[in-house]
């Protein structure tokens, strides 16, 4: 059982040894509620602009308002003001998206007299989040990688940069080296990641986003060939001593397909890469990363490899996948930063068994396995039990939260009808 503390006068969250803070309201912020919930039965503080339908009506939260969580004096401000009334002076304070992970990092010296902060320093988490960089790195430790073109967008329109479009060959991959500046653009038809079937189509998007006010670069890429069900997806953990020392490999069997979440993993099935493991566990410790990373794969039926395409310095959105398999994400972070329990001398845990997370409803999942071995794999899994929602946690009691659930899942069948009605494979 855990310690139990005495509440402060006006504590948000009362009688905990400690207090989880999460900044961001979305899947990956109740992802994480609900895994600190199962842990240690604990409840998590949110500080989000508003109650978005992840969290909307769950027991497992308490909900503090900013008006942004990317302005760095507002967001410093508003934690050192929550910080005395959070019910613990043990705060492990985590962030749900790229962008805020970064903020965070910048001024994590004016909080970690209030929080633990188990994030690298913001120096790293810049250089390997700028895609050029992480494909150079790729590059150096010989670690699979597409053919990848750097495209100054501010530079669009002149002879250089069409120089630099003449040796593509279509289709291409399109998608931002900074994503902090490009959440900070609007423009018609923006999507997280681009494709592009023409040169023609692509000089169109490159337009339009040098009209949005996008001024650095974007990378564009060789497609690998194949469909959802070629995607991979690798978590590891770094240890305070800079050692990987827990990785969880999954083959994502669908993504999600409608604009705005285009490319989200929606269903992984876990399973075992060693060679991926090894390639990601050489990058990470090479350049002294700490805490968890999340890496965006892909198999290519033409060399046999699984190629990296980038980190991402935190959890991903769909992280409860490991926690689902049988191992919780947060008890790494827990253990190590706030328990301070050393990993020096500890064998690395790499993920064996196979489980199947899956956001969407199973019968429209078994709709888009189209793989014959991967299909009767899913269906034994299914059988066994061994598939895990990540919405449906009995510990939710409101009917507005499961009214919320129920809607998301019909969601679901309505988004896949209208933008991603058959199977379609990448070639």
């Amino acid at each position: 059982m855990p310690d139990i503390v005495a509440p402060g006068p006006h504590a948000i969250i009362p009688g905990q040894d400690f207090v989880p803070v999460v900044l961001g309201g979305d899947r990956l912020g109740y992802s994480l509620a609900r895994s600190f919930h199962m842990a240690y039965g604990y409840r998590t503080l949110i500080v989000s602009r508003m109650v978005a339908g992840p969290i909307a009506h769950s027991t497992l939260v308490e909900h503090r308002p900013i008006a942004s969580l990317e302005d760095p004096e507002l967001l410093v401000r508003t934690l050192r003001d929550l910080a005395p009334k959070v019910g613990s002076d043990k705060r492990l304070l985590l962030a749900t998206t790229d962008h805020v992970v970064s903020v965070l990092a910048r001024v994590k010296h004016q909080l970690e007299d209030l929080y633990v902060i188990p994030y690298s320093e913001p120096e790293l988490i810049d250089r390997l989040t700028r895609k050029e960089n992480f494909a150079d790195l790729c590059r150096e430790l010989d670690i699979p990688h597409p053919q990848t073109v750097v495209y100054d967008v501010s530079d669009h329109g002149s002879d250089s940069a069409a120089q630099q479009l003449e040796g593509l060959t279509f289709p291409v991959i399109a998608k931002p080296s900074n994503a902090e500046a490009y959440a900070g653009v609007d423009f018609t038809g923006k999507q997280k990641v681009h494709s592009a079937s023409s040169r023609q189509e692509l000089d169109d998007l490159l337009t339009r986003l040098q009209g949005s006010g996008y001024t650095d670069k974007f990378i564009l890429q060789d497609v690998i060939p194949g469909d959802d069900q070629n995607m991979r997806v690798l978590t590891c953990y770094v240890s305070k001593q800079g050692e990987v020392k827990f990785a969880c490999f999954g083959r994502v069997l669908l993504e999600e397909h409608a604009p705005d979440t285009r490319g989200f993993p929606a269903a992984i099935m876990t399973g075992v890469d060693h060679e991926a493991v090894a390639a990601a566990t050489r990058l990470l410790e090479h350049v002294g990363w700490r805490g968890w990373a999340n890496f965006d794969m892909k198999y290519d039926p033409r060399t046999g490899e699984t190629v990296f395409f980038e980190l991402n310095p935190r959890l991903g959105g769909t992280s409860f996948y490991i926690t689902a398999a049988g191992h919780n994400v947060v008890e790494w972070y827990v253990n190590e930063w706030v328990k301070g329990r050393s990993l020096e001398g500890r064998p690395v845990v790499e993920t064996m068994d196979e489980h199947v997370f899956s956001a969407v409803p199973i019968r429209l999942l078994k709709r888009y396995v189209t793989d014959p071995a991967t299909k009767q794999k899913l269906n034994g899994l299914i059988k066994a039990g061994e598939v895990t929602n990540p919405w449906f946690y009995g510990a939710e009691k409101h009917p507005k939260r499961w009214q919320w659930i129920a809607m998301n899942q019909v969601n679901y069948v309505r988004k896949y009808r209208r933008y991603y009605p058959e199977p379609k494979a990448l070639v």
